[in-house]
């Protein structure tokens, strides 16, 4: 059985009372509306961000009404900022499934997703959660920023490690921030206490999106996907940047003269690929995870044993060591 699995079994009752608020805030007098969120419902995927602000609120006092609110407004924001990805990406397939935008156009996907978003803010306001509305929503402004400064930066392909960690931490760990910091908060923790799970989620965080980075260096049969996504959307990842801080400066030009006008051309993107793994850019991204992993597990010493707190460790060792 996998870990996501034998986590729902743990949190079983309580996943079917987060199943039951979620559904209900989806509710909509809109029949085209009430057709996509049913679309939506059926590729919920894994649900490791509810699981992170289940354990989360366990560890910190205990699963409470609002932690089910709270599970289910990261839930809404989450889903709303796929569906837009999919339409700022132009992509037509999520998860194994069309897109919101291949089915029904960009102008309804883009209404679904505010919708989303509104009902998330609803929920919140409706029961005065608004401690967990002023963590998700910075953690939205945080995601925006990471992916409009990833664009700004892409543009002239000047990302330093320092620049690169600010935009993984608006852009992806900031969404697992908040929802160990929700969960906590959640559960009547302290501040102190709800700082320290917002960190350790942030870490987490940082730590999966350098292990997703790494996966863009696998052979393609390892994976299931082609190799150099991210060097085809001239994207900078950390074993790249390691790679050009290393380099000669004709020889980093020569790199980014290919990334530049050459990123498309399969045989120069394997070039680089090659030349990433000679340069030591994957072992140095590699340690860079671990300790962060390792960081990440220091913050959770001070709570005591438990079934949850161990499950929390294994959801952490399953998000680094996927091979997908």
């Amino acid at each position: 059985m996998s870990i996501t699995k034998e986590i729902k079994n743990l949190l079983k009752s309580e996943f079917s009372e987060f199943d039951q608020v979620f559904k209900s805030a989806l509710n909509s007098d809109v029949a085209l509306l009430d057709i996509i969120l049913k679309y939506l419902h059926q590729q919920k995927g894994k649900q490791i961000r509810p699981m992170f602000v289940m354990l989360s609120a366990q560890i910190s006092g205990g699963i409470q009404p609002a932690t089910y609110r709270a599970a289910s407004l990261i839930e809404l924001l989450h889903t709303a900022t796929l569906v837009h990805d999919d339409v700022v990406d132009d992509s037509n397939e999520r998860r194994g499934f069309f897109s919101l935008n291949a089915l029904w156009k960009n102008k309804i996907a883009v209404l679904a997703g505010d919708f989303l978003l509104s009902k998330g803010l609803l929920l919140s306001m409706k029961h005065k959660d608004y401690e967990l509305l002023e963590i998700v929503s910075e953690a939205t402004r945080e995601m925006s920023e990471g992916e409009l400064l990833q664009i700004e930066k892409a543009r002239r392909l000047d990302i330093t490690e320092e620049i690169y960690f600010e935009i993984i931490r608006k852009k992806t760990a900031s969404l697992i921030a908040s929802c160990c910091a929700v969960g906590a908060a959640s559960a009547g923790a302290s501040k102190e206490a709800v700082e320290n799970m917002r960190l350790f989620g942030e870490k987490v965080g940082l730590a999966f999106q350098i292990k997703d980075d790494l996966l863009d260096f696998k052979k393609a049969g390892d994976i299931g996907k082609p190799m150099g996504i991210d060097l085809k959307e001239q994207k900078l990842t950390l074993p790249v940047i390691y790679m050009l801080r290393n380099m000669r400066w004709i020889e980093k030009r020569k790199v980014i003269t290919i990334i530049k006008n050459h990123s498309t051309n399969p045989e120069k993107v394997n070039q680089i690929i090659n030349l990433v793994h000679l340069s030591g850019g994957i072992d140095y991204a590699a340690e860079q995870m671990k300790r962060l992993l390792d960081e990440s597990l220091d913050l959770l010493k001070n709570f005591p044993d438990s079934v949850y707190k161990k499950a929390l460790i294994d959801l952490v060792d399953y998000s680094i060591s996927r091979d997908k």
